[in-house]
């Protein structure tokens, strides 16, 4: 997929942007996806259902992740779901600048009523978000085969998929992208399980834009 080089909560952080009030507010999605890509990585393991760093020193080099596994290391043990919000804020709030930094969203500065100052963000790479959407679409409805998407992307769609912020046009296949996902990362399960409550509505406003959904 497009920005393939960005981690999973940075790409769930552009799939969750809402044009309407130009922001992200699902923290805990984020943070899911900051668990599953450092267990990709190898730096978080399961410990009988908990999420247990592999050794206390090494880094990614990407400050969200590096900053999630000092807290975890730092905190007394929890399950793969007590995880999704302790400080989830922390981690919303420093893929945002991440993102700012690296050039998807611009941060406009300025002072409310003349005093207090304040920063809007706004989206500034809508062609390359444009484009991460429309290649999920079609990793969801084909025609590229099952065996041909990686893990990873299988737990992009899912993560995205769960929480509504993309559609399910053939069920059959997203249940297979969720199976894919699982298998290769068991930490998943519990995280959509927590996860799945708290989607709301059939579609996430992220994905629509005025004219109509952009998949």
């Amino acid at each position: 997929m497009s920005d393939g080089s960005l981690s999973l909560p940075a790409r769930l952080y552009l799939l969750a942007w809402d044009p309407r009030k130009s922001e992200v507010t699902d923290g805990p999605l984020v943070r899911a996806g900051a668990l599953v890509e450092l267990v990709q990585r190898g730096l978080l393991i399961d410990d009988d259902g908990v999420a247990t760093p592999v050794d206390l020193d090494s880094e990614t080099g990407d400050a969200v992740l590096d900053g999630l596994l000092e807290l975890i290391r730092e905190s007394r043990p929890h399950s793969w779901q007590g995880w999704l919000t302790p400080h989830a804020r922390v981690t919303l709030d420093a893929v945002r600048e991440q993102l700012t930094a690296d050039g998807y969203l611009r941060a406009d500065r300025k002072r409310v009523l003349g005093i207090f100052p304040s920063v809007a963000y706004t989206l500034a790479r809508t062609t390359a978000v444009d484009a991460l959407r429309e290649e999920a679409e079609q990793l969801l409805t084909g025609p590229i085969p099952l065996p041909e998407i990686s893990p990873r992307e299988a737990a992009l769609l899912t993560l995205a998929t769960t929480t509504h912020l993309l559609p399910t046009p053939d069920p059959t296949r997203t249940t297979a992208l969720t199976t894919q996902a699982t298998t290769t990362y068991p930490a998943l399960t519990p995280l959509l399980t927590t996860l799945k409550p708290q989607a709301q509505g059939p579609t996430n406003a992220a994905w629509s834009r005025p004219g109509g959904p952009i998949i």
